[in-house]
């Protein structure tokens, strides 16, 4: 071969060696969008076919979409399969509550059966007793209320002038004037819909099958006029919740029809709220057409302490408009994007490293479960926690330049530092955790019941729900029956001086005594 036919393949070498590192970015760029997108596929196939818990599944049951073939063909078949013995304690019932009303029922020998072979009667040396667990479907019952008529025989009225010639005692003031319903009917009713989610339409039916005729409607009445006479309590409770020392906040959609200039298929949202101090706990609603920071401005308005959210974009803006207010993040949210990326990614390695330094920190926050809320406590988990948390952010800041920023542990990292400064904070206060949880598990009553219901009919029966679920759900959080406090409530705010304090009637400080009967 000639000079000159080696220098013209070694210039058409380096041409094409020059096109390659030319095409190296674009293919690699289009390694990443074909990752990605392989990613965004398993992740809609775990969204729609598969639970949706922060759980991390086995990656080895979980072929990616396009290799799925290949795993399943390469993975033997196992021969057998060893199975150790173990001892199983035998699982131990839960006594039934003492104070439940209970029904002796004896099961005893026939006369017969008590006469012993020598003829001489059997004497009872003990007793074997066993509980069985019964029920008594819901019962009504109508209360008759008899105002006897007095007057006088001798004059007729005319000797005592001031005074009407028939006097007659006046009728109590109740809940829901001139009505049928007493408190306890308006309280389990809405007990069964804001706590049991049970739809108007569905107690209208059980009704209709306890022989009485009472219409969704008129109970839906009953629920707004309710929730009107509780404002006052649920401003109390609003109080408590701004004077600190910390709030968390979070909000989820829901559908109200015949809002003004607004279709019927609109995203109108409900926000929850929770805080108090640190004996009592409140949990408030707020119904809003919008998202919008707004909300929280008004939700904190007075507020002074630390709020607690997700990363929505919307608390950022309006929690750092307020003075006196710091604003914690969320590690829970962290934790589930490297719970997507260890579940549908392809680099699940990373985030199960990830994963596995935040349970550690959660780690932290179970053996300290039992102390105090107090600085103490502060000062121990910072100890413990802060170097396990200084040791997620190198990791992170380190992989942030390693991983494709489109794939499910790019946005994993990037999300979390986007989150680090804001979610470390809760470090600073005692008597906040590392997540959201407790407000999310305080909205999820309203996610479920909205299943059921679907909807809200208006605004006005939207507000009327939130003041309900915000009694219903400040009583659980405070372990309070939430019947027997609703009951109890509606007993005694129609009598109540309106110039009283209504802190009087919040769950922990109201005085409830079970009628007859029950």
């Amino acid at each position: 071969m000639s000079g000159n036919a080696v220098e013209q393949l070694q210039r058409e070498n380096e041409t094409l060696r020059a096109e390659l590192e030319a095409l190296r970015p674009q293919t690699l760029r289009l390694e990443h969008e074909n990752q990605a997108l392989a990613e965004q596929l398993a992740w809609f196939r775990r969204y729609f076919l598969h639970r949706k818990a922060d759980v991390v599944e086995d990656s080895s049951q979980q072929p990616l979409p396009f290799n799925e073939a290949e795993v399943l063909s390469e993975t033997p078949e196992p021969e057998s399969q060893e199975v150790r013995t173990h001892h199983r304690k035998k699982p131990v019932r839960r006594p039934l509550p003492q104070d439940m009303p209970r029904v002796q029922q004896i099961v005893d020998l026939t006369e017969e059966e008590k006469i012993c072979g020598c003829g001489h009667e059997l004497s009872r040396i003990g007793e074997e007793k066993s509980e069985k667990l019964d029920i008594v479907p819901p019962r009504l019952r109508v209360i008759e209320q008899i105002r006897p008529k007095y007057a006088c025989r001798q004059c007729e009225g005319t000797g005592d002038e001031e005074h009407p010639a028939v006097r007659i005692a006046p009728v109590p003031p109740t809940l829901i004037p001139k009505g049928i319903a007493t408190p306890g009917l308006v309280a389990y009713i809405a007990t069964s819909k804001f706590e049991d989610s049970l739809p108007l339409y569905r107690q209208e039916k059980q009704f209709a099958r306890m022989g009485v005729d009472l219409s969704r409607r008129t109970m839906a009445d009953w629920m707004i006029v309710a929730a009107i006479a509780c404002k006052p309590v649920l401003e109390a409770a609003e109080r408590l919740l701004r004077a600190g020392p910390a709030a968390l906040i979070d909000e989820t959609p829901v559908q109200v029809m015949k809002e003004p200039g607004r279709a019927n298929t609109s995203d109108s949202y409900a926000w929850a709220a929770v805080g108090g101090d640190s004996r009592h706990r409140v949990v408030l609603y707020r119904y809003e057409p919008t998202r919008s920071g707004n909300v929280v401005l008004e939700i904190l308005d007075g507020f002074e302490g630390y709020a607690q959210s997700d990363g929505f974009g919307g608390y950022d803006w309006s929690i750092a408009s307020l003075a006196n207010v710091i604003h914690v993040g969320c590690l829970a949210h962290i934790r589930r994007k490297f719970t997507d990326a260890a579940n549908i990614g392809t680099n699940a390695s990373s985030a199960r490293e990830a994963l596995s330094l935040i349970a550690k920190v959660y780690a932290v926050e179970r053996e300290l479960a039992g102390w105090a809320r107090d600085e103490h406590f502060r000062a121990e988990r910072e100890r413990r926690a802060k170097p396990l948390l200084e040791k997620l952010h190198k990791w992170l800041q380190k992989k942030a330049g390693q991983v494709p920023p489109k794939t499910a542990i790019g946005k994993a990292v990037t999300y979390a530092l986007s989150q680090w400064d804001k979610m470390i904070r809760y470090l600073e206060c005692e008597h906040l955790s590392p997540d959201t949880n407790r407000v999310e598990n305080a909205i999820r009553p309203f996610v479920l019941g909205r299943k059921n219901w679907l909807f809200a009919g208006s605004p006005r029966g939207a507000n009327a729900s939130m003041t309900l679920y915000s009694l219903i759900e400040t009583a659980k959080a405070n372990n309070v029956d939430p019947y027997w406090y609703l009951r109890a409530l509606f007993e005694q705010l129609p009598t109540f001086d309106s110039n009283g304090d209504y802190d009087e009637l919040l769950p922990w400080n109201i005085v409830m005594r079970k009628p007859e009967g029950f």
